[in-house]
């Protein structure tokens, strides 16, 4: 099994396919103003928004994107105008991570893990 992709819910879905284009997603599906559908820089995952009347709170969910040169891409994604809530900062899990919200509200996580991603010294084996 692999994961596909994760669709999101906006109101403004316009602000929010500039948002994500800005963050490097490229647009491959656009239906506006009911959907549109993003294809992740790297791999084969697909980000999608879909357009409702009212964002629902997001429930405690996170978005997670890694980027390869964390600290660069937050610093022109800062000198693009995004705003971020936290700068890139080691973790006692080993990664380092970004924080920053899209649009409609979503919490955002940046991050650079490497091979502590899916392997950390941690990892249950079976």
């Amino acid at each position: 099994m692999d994961l596909n992709q994760v669709t999101i819910h906006a109101v403004d879905v316009d602000t929010c396919v500039e948002f994500y284009r800005k963050l490097g997603l490229r647009l491959i599906v656009d239906s506006r103003p009911r959907y549109v559908r993003f294809e992740c820089p790297e791999g084969g995952s697909t980000f999608s928004i879909h357009q409702v009347d009212e964002v629902a709170p997001t429930g405690g969910a996170i978005i997670y994107f890694e980027c390869d040169d964390l600290d660069g891409r937050v610093a022109s994604l800062k000198e693009s105008g995004i705003e971020f809530d936290s700068d890139p900062e080691d973790m006692r899990w080993r990664w380092r991570e970004a924080r920053l919200r899209d649009p409609a509200g979503h919490e955002i996580c940046l991050f650079r893990a490497g091979d502590n991603r899916r392997h950390p010294p941690w990892r249950v084996t079976d």
